[in-house]
């Protein structure tokens, strides 16, 4: 794999791929081996060092960068909260379960302990009539995966304590 696409590969795994590099007008990333104009993160700093440092107003920056005015605004923010970090792609969507509550998970798994072979689906159904809302047969399938993670952490934790306070005991 040439050095070229491996980098372009890193870009799109990490997500700072920029999937519009012909919409960067700035000469130095036309002219350059060193600038980028498929690195999202590097455009978005030297945009934002074009305007404060070299005083290009925030809107000929954005537009000679090929960005939206808004994304210059968010990123300006996200850039002077948090410096580069901000810079770097964040996760989209939820970050966690925010329908299945501990109430419904109480529920799905008692329901689960008293009918082991029953669906999703069903499980999704249940929780409408019962909770008046709305679930995807997915969102329970990783709530009760990450329920059991916790739990094998929790049993894990649990053995090892009890190892490292009676070294004699040897089985793992």
């Amino acid at each position: 794999m040439a050095k070229n696409d491996l980098k372009i590969k890193t870009l799109k795994e990490s997500g700072s791929f920029n999937p519009h590099p012909e919409r960067v007008k700035a000469p130095w990333f036309q002219k350059s081996t060193f600038f980028d104009p498929k690195d999202f993160v590097q455009i978005k700093y030297e945009m934002l060092r074009h305007a404060s440092i070299d005083g290009t107003s925030k809107s000929e920056a954005a537009k000679l960068f090929g960005i939206s005015r808004p994304t210059f605004y968010e990123t300006e923010s996200a850039f002077s909260k948090n410096g580069f970090a901000g810079l770097l792609p964040q996760k989209r969507g939820p970050r966690d379960a925010h329908k299945i509550n501990a109430n419904i998970m109480m529920f799905i798994e008692t329901y689960i302990s008293k009918n082991q072979k029953i669906k999703t689906k069903e499980l999704v159904e249940l929780v409408r009539l019962n909770f008046n809302i709305s679930v995807h047969p997915r969102s329970i399938e990783r709530a009760l995966s990450r329920k059991k993670k916790s739990q094998n952490k929790k049993l894990l934790s649990q053995k090892m304590r009890s190892i490292f306070m009676n070294p004699c005991v040897t089985n793992f």
